[in-house]
């Protein structure tokens, strides 16, 4: 595809031809004139333009020239968000060719809090909404004082820079003052969810041997309470490096402490005494700032350490470019601690909104429950996964029709793929006049390969773009770059968020092996995608790790999944390959809907609407019945743990599933697989 197809169709606002002189397809939501002229990115091009004198007009020609000029692309990006540094950078990256290894921002020194804590005045901070308890909330001037307290606490028993304080919390506000206080000290932080059981959680936070834990005393899901002191008690024995666990009432008012080693309540930990000021270490560009942890599905949880520099300024450009963040929005996202999206949302601090934090299940007591919540606090960004909007499309839920969702501007949405039914069930269920934004990139980044832009039309099944500065491409087994087929998402440059190291990978051999050993010198991340030649668009279908090849033909499970989970009779599914006769068989399991059994001819409709809307080669060797799919807890399949079980391989991490009971009915049907 020729650069002049690019720029010429995306930002493009109405239906044309391209330059090969076919039809193009007919968006979903064109951007009013309107939201254009208002838009953040469109005054970032604005002074994009002013300061490098060029005529850029689109996305399409931002986005050419923000990867065809990285060092001048995030020198814009620092500008133009207002990057607070007590040192300015002696250049912007030392060299690009270092991949990994580039060095961005030499000679800077800033602190990541301070970035977030840039107000202090009386515009709401945090909204807290949980299953069972009342609306908090906590202005921008009562959040600043806050993580003076805690941090002057910690200060007190001896956290220093570079030390690791972590968290096993639910998503309550304490737990956003806990990673503000640490990171303006310069701590590194890491945190886990307390639906996570405490093996997982220990296999996590014990490698990185941190100096104070925050838990709580339980959470509440679906209605009930769940006591999890005996749960931070395991986690706290296994990690000898701690010094203090600091617990957070929540499920009761007064926990008991005694099971859990040198715990003391929140309120006891923090020194009395006048309101302290608050300091702010100011260190290096790339100081560890963040360790986010690998799903953990085929072994030990991966440690990424991540600059808080990098992060700062990713973050930044996504929330104020591609999200189009403003200072009176309120964001909500569907998010666990556990999830990088959790520190995404609470960079959103950095621009001054206000954010939603919601703790429990999304669909507890019914499937109105994020509805209701958008409407009473007047929500205007909202983001989910794909698995949530799929859930309310399969059962015909209608929030347009039943909530007041005026408010309402964006739908962000990540996790893993949205169908084309389901981007089409957003503008037809939900409301026709929203920007649907949906992203896609890793933990690993803690950010985006892929996102939306208020400037483009939105397709059914298509991501608008990749993000800016990320030089994308989808690359074919041999390395050549494809357009309109399925290929490997590569980002050929590097990128500031990308880690600085793996934990306890001083050669960086577990770094070069996890993402540039297939295409050596070009970041491989492990999705299957197409960018289309008529739109730009982007559409993803699944980890290549768990891509089917039966008789060497590669197969996304994606494909099979969007044909099979629009059959009223499944609720879900799950296909693996398993090593058959020299070749490979794919299996596809089924969970179906209440009221249907796994018939001869149910198997003959699943068959035949995979023959029909994919291709021969989707349709399965086997379709097996299961109670279950299991899940990660960022609500993604867990393909690979059942490929292993399938192919006589040990799972070696169950408790990173939200439902790891799930795998045990796989196991017991190996027998029979074999």
């Amino acid at each position: 595809m020729t650069k002049s197809v690019w720029s010429s169709v995306i930002g493009s606002s109405v239906v044309q031809m391209n330059t090969g002189g076919y039809a193009m397809k007919k968006p979903l939501w064109v951007p009013s004139e309107a939201l254009k002229k208002q838009a953040n990115i469109t005054r970032f091009i604005s002074f994009v333009n002013e300061k490098h004198g060029l005529d850029i007009h689109s996305y399409a020609q931002l986005y050419d020239w923000s990867v065809e000029n990285i060092p001048d692309f995030w020198t814009a990006v620092w500008e133009f968000a207002g990057l607070k540094a007590s040192r300015g950078y002696d250049e912007v990256v030392d060299d690009l060719s270092k991949f990994p290894g580039a060095k961005w921002f030499p000679g800077a020194r800033l602190n990541f809090a301070e970035n977030l804590l840039r107000y202090r005045d009386d515009h709401l901070a945090f909204i807290f909404r949980g299953e069972t308890r009342k609306a908090a909330t906590m202005t921008y001037a009562e959040l600043y004082d806050a993580v003076a307290r805690l941090a002057r606490s910690l200060r007190e028993v001896g956290v220093a820079p570079g030390d690791r304080v972590v968290a096993y919390m639910p998503n309550l506000m304490e737990t956003a003052i806990a990673m503000l206080a640490a990171t303006s000290i310069g701590a590194t932080w890491a945190s886990c969810a307390t639906d996570i059981g405490p093996r997982a959680a220990l296999a996590r936070l014990g490698q990185v041997e941190p100096k104070v834990l925050f838990t709580a005393d339980g959470y509440f899901y679906k209605g009930r309470r769940f006591d999890t002191v005996g749960h931070a008690a395991q986690v706290a024995a296994g990690i000898p490096s701690l010094e203090k666990v600091v617990v957070v009432p929540y499920a009761t008012e007064k926990p008991d402490l005694g099971p859990i080693p040198k715990a003391v309540l929140l309120e006891d930990f923090l020194t009395p005494g006048e309101q302290p000021p608050l300091r702010f270490e100011q260190l290096p560009f790339d100081h560890p700032v963040y360790i986010m942890f690998s799903s953990g599905t085929t072994g030990k949880p991966k440690c990424m350490v991540q600059g808080a520099g990098g992060v700062l300024i990713n973050h930044l450009k996504e929330l104020l470019l591609h999200t189009d963040l403003r200072r009176d929005d309120r964001i909500l996202y569907i998010t666990t601690c556990s999830w990088m999206m959790w520190n995404w949302l609470l960079s959103s601090l950095a621009v001054g909104a206000t954010v939603v934090l919601y703790d429990g299940n999304p669909l507890y007591p019914d499937a109105g429950a994020m509805w209701k919540l958008i409407a009473d606090e007047k929500v205007t960004i909202f983001g989910t996964s794909a698995t949530y909007i799929h859930y309310l499309q399969k059962r015909g839920f209608k929030p347009g029709r039943d909530y007041d969702l005026s408010s309402l501007r964006q739908i962000s949405q990540t996790g893993s793929a949205l169908s084309a039914e389901g981007f089409e069930y957003v503008y037809r269920d939900i409301k026709p006049d929203l920007h649907l934004n949906s992203i896609s990139g890793g933990t690993d980044i803690n950010g985006c390969f892929a996102a939306g832009n208020p400037l483009s039309p939105v397709y059914a099944g298509e991501l608008q773009g990749p993000a800016l500065g990320m030089k994308v491409k989808a690359y074919d087994e041999a390395g050549h770059e494809v357009y309109d087929r399925q290929g490997e998402l590569v980002c050929e440059a590097p990128a500031p968020s990308m880690p600085l190291y793996f934990w306890n990978d001083p050669d960086n051999q577990r770094y070069k092996q996890a993402y540039f050993t297939f295409y050596p010198g070009v970041w491989r991340h492990g999705d299957y995608i197409v960018i289309h030649s008529d739109t730009g668009g982007i559409t993803f279908y699944g980890r290549s790790d768990t891509v089917l090849k039966p008789s060497g033909v590669r197969i996304g499970t994606a494909e099979i999944y969007d044909v099979v989970e629009k059959l009223e009779e499944v609720a879900d599914s799950l296909a693996i390959g398993q090593q058959w006769q020299g070749d490979q068989r794919v299996i596809l399991f089924v969970k179906l809907a209440e009221g249907f059994s796994l018939t001869e001819e149910l198997q003959d409709k699943i068959r035949k609407a995979l023959r029909t809307n994919a291709s021969p080669r989707h349709v399965p060797a086997l379709i097996v019945e299961v109670p279950d799919i299991p899940y990660t807890f960022s609500m993604k399949k867990v393909e690979s743990a059942v490929t292993n079980i399938v192919n006589g391989r040990p799972v070696l991490n169950r408790d990173a599933l939200v439902n790891p009971e799930s795998l045990d009915y796989y196991e017991q049907l190996l027998p029979q697989l074999r």
